[in-house]
């Protein structure tokens, strides 16, 4: 596999530089978080390997005898803890061993699963980290593997080779970096197995792993429509305040994301039914799908880079009414909207929804990204009317 920068790298080296507090990093499996720490760490202990879980289980000072705490060094030691979630009492070791030892060593915790859906009660480690949530490849960081200080980069086009791959092998590092249909094909069906065979059934009390299982099949085949839960709880032979929680879940474990709907000034709004998008556009057949599905998950990796790294707070939405106009995306700044986005494959004739719903939000910025249009080199945030851009334009601009 060809070697691909990275935004992260300097996302952490820059916090393990300025900041003292622990680094949080989460994201989906196989999306390259070992590759970035065994690069940054200087000892690296993981939950899943027994030789590691016995010195963890020993606990914080055989780790930092581990970590290097006690040998003179130029730099203080780096200590990476992967997967440590799965240790029941990990919050409260992780606590233990900061406040005593958190001034001799920079600590780096990642994980394949949401590191707040662990949460029980209040935050025992406020205060102590700063999170950061690690997305596939996208056109920016391909682009642009470093910090930018603004949220929005000058349009550059990417190599035909670098869109083509990336539209069809999606955005994890090494099917992406092998472009095989054959690689594909297997890691897609491996990394399936592993979400519900391994970490769901290690990592949660759900016993029904069939019908869970049931569900990812049904919602892998809607990525972009909306999530009606008592029409999934039928189809799978459960309640709706089950199927909720199995949804919340696969959010969970980075299987898909939801999207909610956005309904302040919009008259006749959808206010509840979230929609549902798959983490991997690569498996999606339809054309449309696949293309709005890129085009949320470089929206969402973009609203919470800028969250993580503390450029405001940012929120990704859909817009609906009762009449049925839509449009596929809104982002927020500071709880305010601040541009609206519609997918087309190659329609280039404008939405009438967009402007009704620019006017109604107040949005600075319209946007009808179209696939099937070539590169432009023009700055798409210059506009404040309802615009047609290419979609390699757009997503150039984003990270």
């Amino acid at each position: 596999m060809k070697d691909i920068a990275r935004l992260y790298t300097d996302i952490v080296v820059r916090h393990l530089a300025e900041d003292r507090q622990m680094v949080f990093i989460s994201g989906p499996r196989q999306v390259g978080k070992t590759t970035l720490c065994a690069g940054l760490s200087t000892r690296y202990l993981n939950w899943d390997n027994g030789e590691h879980r016995l010195v963890i289980l020993r606990g914080e000072s055989a780790v930092a005898e581990i970590a290097g705490v006690n040998q003179a060094a130029e730099q203080k030691p780096v200590l990476v803890l992967d997967e440590l979630h799965h240790y029941a009492k990990w919050k409260s070791f992780l606590k233990g061993f900061y406040d005593v030892q958190g001034r001799d060593v920079r600590v780096i915790v990642t994980g394949s699963a949401r590191l707040d859906a662990y949460k029980r009660g209040g935050d025992s480690l406020m205060g102590r980290y700063f999170p950061y949530r690690m997305h596939p490849l996208s056109v920016g960081e391909l682009l642009r593997p470093r910090i930018s200080e603004s949220e929005i980069a000058d349009p550059v086009a990417l190599s035909a080779t670098d869109w083509e791959a990336l539209s069809t092998f999606g955005g994890f590092p090494e099917p992406f970096s092998k472009a095989r249909t054959s690689f594909l094909t297997r890691w897609q069906r491996l990394r399936f197995d592993q979400l519900l065979r391994e970490d769901i059934r290690t990592d949660t009390r759900i016993r029904e792993l069939g019908q869970i299982e049931a569900l990812a099949r049904i919602l892998s085949r809607r990525s972009g429509e909306q999530v009606v839960y008592a029409s999934l709880g039928s189809e799978v032979q459960v309640d709706e305040v089950t199927v909720r929680k199995w949804v919340s879940t696969l959010n969970a474990f980075f299987f898909g994301f939801l999207v909610k709907p956005w309904s302040k000034r919009v008259a006749n709004a959808i206010r509840k039914t979230p929609k549902w998008y798959l983490r991997d556009w690569s498996s999606i057949q339809d054309p449309g799908s696949r293309n709005e599905t890129l085009v949320a998950c470089h929206l969402l990796k973009a609203v919470e880079l800028w969250t993580d790294l503390g450029l405001g707070e940012y929120d990704l939405f859909y817009i609906r009414d009762k009449q049925k106009r839509e449009v596929d995306f809104l982002i927020s700044k500071d709880g305010k909207p601040w541009f609206i986005v519609e997918v087309k494959t190659s329609d280039t004739t404008l939405a009438p929804a967009l402007a009704v719903l620019q006017g109604a939000t107040g949005a600075k910025h319209a946007f009808q990204v179209v696939f099937g249009l070539p590169f432009q080199a023009v700055d798409c945030f210059q506009y404040t009317r309802p615009m047609v851009v290419p979609a390699q334009t757009f997503l150039s601009q984003l990270p």
